[in-house]
Order: C-alpha cells, then structure tokens, then sequence
C-alpha cells in the first residue's frame, strides 16, 4: 500500500467489558461496550483487541501445571534458552504461528489462578470473524488488529505487536517513493500494524480491565477483509539473519562442521574449524 501518511490520529479505551469466559461472543460483548460508551464506531476505525480476550472466548485455557508441556507442544524450533535465578529454564522459541517468543506465548497473566492461556488457534481467523461480526452489526467499514506482548531483541523491555489482523493494511509500503530531499525510498516498509498494537496498548495499560482500543482517523489503512493477514508480518526463514541465539548458533555451527568431516581427533588451526562450521552451519540453514 502505498498513500501519504495522516497528519494525526486518535486512540482511546474502550471500557466496560467485563471478564471473557469460554463462548461469550466477542462482537456482541464489543457492540454493547460500544454502545455504553456512547460513541459510535465509524467507517475507518481500528479495533485493537488484547489476543488474551480472544483466546478465553475461544476455550484456550489450560492448568498451569501443564504450562511446561504446553510450551513444548506449541514450540516448532526453540532459538536460545537461558537459566533463570530460581533455577529453571527461560525458552525462546518459535512457535506454530511462526512467532518468536517466551515460552511460545503460554501466558500465566490476567487469567484465573491455577490457569495459563494459549494463544489464539488462529489469530488471522479470529481477526476476520470478529471484523466480519462488527461490519455487519454496525455498518462501518472497520478493522481489526489482534495484539500480545513480545520483547525484542537487543532491547530491553516489551511492547505489543499484531499477531491477527482483519481488513487492515498491516505494511505501509513506501518503496518506490521519495522522501522529502528528493532520494528514492528503496527498502522502508513500516509495519503499520506492530505500532497501532503498541499504540493501543498505551491506552489499554496492562491491568485496568480495558482489552481493546479504538484508532480513529487512519482510514487509509483500512480495506477487504482478504488483504494479508499478521502472519504475513513474519520474516521468512530464508530471510533471518539471527535465526538462533549466539550459544545455540555456536554448537549448531559446530556440530555441522563435525559432521561436513572436522571430526574431534584431527588437528585443525581455530580459524580454519570456524570457518568450517559457519560453512556448513549456512548450507543448513539454506536447506532449511
């Protein structure tokens, strides 16, 4: 997509939605909070919606004491682990969304005790089902943005992202334009759905009981229900220059190289089994 950038635009809470539990219907419980708050959804609006309320309307609870095996179960490739303090294991992972995170997205916040949620089962569908609800309840040419928590690498902290998006733009693409001194714009690619779920957590907050927000005022970005969803926003394996964390990255290297023939008994200079093991370290993640 491609159009000049709104010169501003709006977000606010959206408050009076209550505790979500497993069936409740996230476009009716939406429509009534809208309609409490006494100010209409209108054609353009973004609706930025906490991925937790989704997944308790969709079931996705289980104990806590099987987070561990749940964590397990949603991870597809695990790219660095860390100790903790109390002596477990931090796991960075990629999970079957293709999403890299913490202990795969199984989250043991603003849910009941004893319990740890899932992540949606699919985020993009659940996006479309609740954006398809809400056209058709209210007439207005809306979008909707699923969001959750990541950290990022080499920066402390956390900031929210989409994971599901619904009849919105989730890239602004502005290659092929021009900035203002006149110089070709060849790779910007602002990924306009991570900073609307960032945006709308700064109203959400964390812990005041306000799982969705409403942006006002980037119309632009909204379109058909079919456009690519976030699952879109995920980088290509063949793309991820930082595919493992450095210890994994190292042993990985290593244990190619032994098997490409750098065998433990013969003699080899540190440079010449370095370079070794990044060779056949490469050759496996291009056939990866």
């Amino acid at each position: 997509m491609s159009a000049p950038s709104s010169r501003g635009f709006r977000v606010r809470a959206l408050p009076g939605i209550g505790e979500i539990r497993p069936g409740d219907d996230l476009v009716a419980v939406i429509a009534d909070a809208v309609a409490a708050a006494g100010e209409p959804l209108a054609d353009g609006d973004i609706l930025v919606v906490t991925s937790k309320i989704v997944s308790k309307a969709e079931g996705r609870i289980i104990r806590a004491t099987d987070r561990e095996r749940a964590i397990t179960d949603e991870t597809v490739r695990v790219v660095a682990t860390r100790p903790t303090a109390d002596g477990g294991i931090t796991r960075i992972v990629e999970n079957r969304l293709g999403m890299v995170a913490a202990a795969a997205g199984v989250d043991a916040s603003n849910t009941d005790d004893g319990t740890v949620l899932l992540l949606p089962e699919d985020p993009d569908a659940s996006a479309r089902l609740i954006a398809a609800g809400l056209r058709e309840r209210t007439g207005k040419l809306l979008g909707v943005l699923l969001s959750d928590t990541l950290g990022r690498p080499w920066r402390e902290g956390q900031t929210d992202v989409a994971i599901g998006a619904a009849g919105v733009h989730v890239f602004d693409d502005l290659r092929g334009t021009t900035d203002a001194a006149g110089k070709p714009l060849l790779v910007t690619l602002p990924c306009v759905a991570d900073e609307l779920a960032a945006a709308g957590d700064l109203v959400k907050g964390k812990a005041s009981g306000c799982p969705v927000a409403v942006v006002s005022g980037l119309g632009r970005l909204v379109g058909d229900l079919d456009l690519p969803g976030a699952r879109s926003i995920v980088r290509p394996a063949e793309r991820d220059l930082f595919r493992l964390g450095t210890d994994e990255a190292i042993a990985h290297g290593m244990a190619a190289g032994r098997s490409a023939g750098y065998s433990a008994g013969r003699a080899i200079g540190f440079a010449e089994g370095f370079a070794a093991a990044l060779s056949a370290a490469e050759r496996e993640r291009v056939r990866v």
